[in-house]
């Protein structure tokens, strides 16, 4: 990679950029090659107060405008996005470590989450209802919740901010957005854009700073009345237990351990295509990743020769040269992967190909594509390794394949590779996820409904009813008499 100048940012809050109440700063390391890249401000709780008090000052204001002046400005936003897009795609790349193709697909996806909760502005209803009683009606409106507080992952910075922003915003709420500590440069990039086309001062906030520090002020502050969140179980579970002091509402996608089943009438080569593109992408480190694929036994052998061939002429290289992978995201997340793998082969698993550190760069956190055959006991199986690491686990009927997805107290994605109807309609209606891919790769869509079932989270994201989630409905009953 090109040596570029370290780069200082700083928080935006209540309409300036600021350096906040801490003179400290945090590094943000290129997960490629270890190099500090930049440094933000080190926020600290009493920043946080202060975002959230420009954006409860600024709620009242921002909810009075029709809803189409506010996605006019959200629109802006996309557009800006969408003009900054090579700029925007090479902070990814430099904080998060996805090749930078991944990274441009990204930044339009950001733009496509703010487009389509700026279409939302015109299609906010409400209900009107017959009344038991002479002259009187019964309306529900929708109304904002007020101040939302956003935290987003590491593994998609940009997306996931923009994806929660935008319905958020349009809907009339205001906005403190806390990228995670890991990569908080895609979110600061967020705020200059905002600044640009000229947001009302408070309406968005965009603040850095430790999660346990900072985080904790944001979800405990009672002025808080809506807390989003993209992340790990752990976390959702602090936050639950924090945000239940005062009953604020949550929405929270946590982890998970998506089953890949390959039924022994699928399409063979497109069930490998998928698989591959389904785990390896962003270094497996994606929430609906296929965490542990399932073939049955008749195509076990067919399977599993394709996908290790597949999986050995990826390409891992300088994101910037868009290569088929990168690194994981720091040294934590790789070690994590490799005690997983080492742990798998002492309980029986056998490593077909990869396994270990890339041994051809110096510096950074790079692991080669792992293919393992493992057991359903497996550490690799029954965990979410969220990094490349593909467990194939042989299977005989639906039943037993049905049980072993199942086994787990994630529920957010799975996969289903089959041209048997019946299996198909059999499956979707025993498999306990919130999104189902059949006879397909990863990647939701804008329109669609992303929800986790059990431990994968609450509320979910997208479409109309993710966009309902920014809403509360308040119910008049109007005596006109």
């Amino acid at each position: 990679m090109n040596d570029t100048d370290t780069k200082n940012f700083e928080m935006f809050i209540d309409g300036r950029f600021t350096q906040g109440s801490s003179s400290d700063r945090m590094p943000v390391e290129n997960p490629a090659d270890e190099r500090v890249i930049a440094t933000v401000s080190m926020g600290t709780q009493d920043d946080a107060f202060e975002a959230l008090d420009a954006a409860s000052k600024a709620k009242r204001g921002w909810a009075n405008l029709p809803p189409i002046e506010r996605a006019t400005l959200v629109r802006k936003l996309a557009t800006a996005i969408r003009r900054d897009s090579s700029q925007l795609a090479t902070t990814i790349v430099m904080e998060q470590g996805k090749p930078l193709d991944q990274a441009e697909g990204e930044v339009a996806a950001t733009a496509t989450f703010l487009e389509f909760a700026a279409e939302q502005a015109r299609r906010i209803e409400g209900e009107l209802l017959i009344s038991d009683k002479p002259n009187e009606d019964i309306w529900i409106r929708r109304a904002p919740h007020g101040v939302v507080v956003a935290l987003t992952a590491w593994n998609y910075p940009l997306a996931l901010a923009g994806r929660k922003i935008g319905p958020a915003l349009v809907a009339g709420n205001t906005v403190v957005l806390k990228g995670h500590e890991i990569t908080p440069l895609s979110g600061l990039e967020i705020a200059r854009l905002a600044a640009e086309v000229g947001f009302p001062n408070g309406v968005l906030n965009v603040i850095t700073g430790g999660g346990r520090d900072v985080g904790e002020a944001l979800v405990k502050s009672p002025l808080t009345n809506l807390l989003t969140m993209t992340g790990s179980v752990r976390a959702g579970k602090e936050i639950y237990a924090a945000a239940a002091q005062d009953l604020k509402v949550l929405r929270l996608e946590l982890g998970g351990n998506a089953p890949f089943i390959v039924m022994g009438d699928a399409d063979i080569e497109r069930a490998v295509s998928a698989a591959i593109v389904s785990r390896f992408t962003n270094c497996g480190q994606i929430c609906t990743c296929a965490e542990r694929i399932y073939v049955h036994s008749s195509v076990f052998e067919e399977f599993t020769d394709r996908f290790v061939r597949a999986a050995k002429a990826l390409r891992l290289d300088d994101p910037m040269l868009s290569p088929d992978m990168g690194p994981k995201i720091s040294a934590a997340e790789l070690e994590k992967v490799e005690r997983l793998v080492a742990a798998s082969v002492s309980q029986g698993a056998e490593i077909v190909t990869g396994g270990k550190r890339a041994e051809a760069f110096g510096s950074g956190h790079w692991y080669e594509p792992t293919v393992m055959l493992a057991k359903t006991n497996c550490d690799v199986v029954s965990n979410e390794v969220f990094g490349p690491v593909a467990p194939i686990v042989s299977f005989g009927d639906l039943d037993e394949v049905v049980a072993a997805a199942n086994s787990t107290e994630f529920g957010l994605s799975a996969y289903l590779f089959t041209n048997n109807m019946r299996n198909t309609m059999r499956t979707i209606g025993a498999l306990e996820f919130g999104e189902i891919y059949v006879n397909r790769g990863c990647g939701e869509l804008v329109q669609g409904f992303h929800n986790g079932w059990k431990h994968s989270g609450l509320g979910g994201e997208d479409g109309k009813h993710g966009f309902e989630g920014y809403q509360r409905k308040q119910t008049v009953y109007l005596d006109w008499s």
